[in-house]
């Protein structure tokens, strides 16, 4: 089935082909083949024969994500992390790079050890700071400008065009993390990014049982060719398992989002000016910072990602998780379930996170539940 013409809910629930030409079958199969044969001429029946390169239940997957982002291609990655450090090897030697102070933890260490080796050279800006992410560009200098939005886990927004406008005007790149908006509510290329990465264990999954990353592209680049080339000669494709279940999670990215955004958003309306809340970190609520280019970008909901300030410091906050029932203190985000983490024990001392910020992945449980839940641990305390 071809996706012109249809709606991203019907290419996310079909995973592009609602049917295996092959044999009838609704579900995609996965061919879990580690190699494949060549024809009478030797030459190979697939556009590869071997696993590290592709398979054709990747293939089928990557179509499917770059169909719902809007890109040219999307290439499918072990991991989150092997899918960026894979992008940022592509970056020339000593070469400038530009990202915000607070984002996933994971990135900045990396981007961070890239600068403690010499391989680039690196700005970390404010976006909550008029012009900042402006002056953090070099021109002519700077590579990659990196981006998420919303931030984790703070859920500061950052304005995608403005960016985009910013890293083209100095000759770089934009590259968007989006994991936090699932390919269902903002579409970072168009407008105006090169790339956009996706943790896809999160909500392009979205059942907390595969690891996985994803980069999409506008447009086929000579770089995008090396991204390409890399990950097969490093062996980071994604195993056709995975893809298959995340496929699988595909399907189902369109209501699982929309619920665990209603959820969010009231939760976050319940907890606004709690007595034992400092601050409820969410882009759906009017009161937030970023409300208005949040409500520009995103469509279908503001995801189901938010932080709490919990009145009182670093153990205050570390004991709300340990007293929640429902919500589980766990590492992730974007499953069916709930969860909470306190985010500085995970970071560590030198992360700029607050203290007494309590990291949200809103699930799709009943929200009474849930609210119920945060009362009980909150009370507690």
């Amino acid at each position: 089935m071809s996706s012109n013409g249809l709606r991203p809910e019907t290419i996310a629930a079909h995973a592009l082909r609602a049917v295996d030409e092959a044999t009838g079958a609704v579900v995609p199969p996965i061919y879990l083949s580690s190699t494949y044969a060549r024809d009478e001429n030797y030459v190979p029946k697939l556009k590869e024969n071997y696993v590290r390169a592709g398979n054709p239940t990747l293939w089928q997957t990557e179509e499917a994500i770059a169909a719902l982002e809007g890109g040219s291609s999307a290439l499918l990655f072990a991991s989150g992390m092997s899918a960026i450090t894979t992008l940022f090897e592509t970056v020339p030697q000593g070469r400038h790079v530009a990202a915000p102070d607070v984002m996933y933890y994971g990135t900045r260490d990396w981007l961070q050890r890239l600068e403690r080796l010499g391989r680039i050279r690196l700005t970390l800006f404010d976006p909550r700071m008029p012009g900042a992410l402006e002056a953090a560009m070099r021109k002519g200098e700077t590579d990659i400008m990196w981006i998420e939005t919303p931030l984790n886990p703070t859920w500061d927004v950052i304005d995608i065009e403005a960016a985009a406008q910013a890293a083209h005007a100095t000759g770089a790149i934009l590259a968007v993390d989006a994991t936090a908006t699932a390919a269902v509510t903002t579409q970072p290329l168009k407008l105006g990014a090169d790339i956009v990465f996706h943790s896809a264990t999160k909500y392009l999954n979205g059942h907390s049982d595969v690891l996985a990353g994803v980069l999409v592209t506008r447009d086929e680049t000579p770089r995008w060719a090396e991204v390409k080339a890399l990950r097969t000669k490093i062996g980071a494709p994604l195993a056709p398992l995975e893809c298959f279940l995340l496929m699988r999670g595909l399907r189902t990215v369109f209501v699982r989002y929309r619920q665990a955004s209603a959820n969010a958003m009231a939760i976050a309306r319940h907890f606004e000016g709690h007595p034992k809340v400092a601050r409820v970190l969410y882009p759906g609520l009017s009161s937030h910072p970023g409300h208005a280019i949040a409500a520009r970008q995103m469509r279908d909901g503001f995801g189901g990602m938010m932080s709490l300030l919990v009145k009182g410091g670093f153990e205050d906050a570390k004991t709300l998780c340990t007293k929640l029932k429902v919500i589980v203190p766990a590492t992730s985000l974007g499953g069916v379930e709930s969860l909470a983490e306190h985010r500085k024990s995970v970071e560590g001392p030198e992360s700029p996170v607050p203290d007494n910020l309590v990291r949200l992945s809103v699930g799709i449980e009943h929200v009474d539940d849930l609210i119920a839940d945060l009362e009980q641990a909150l009370a507690g305390m």
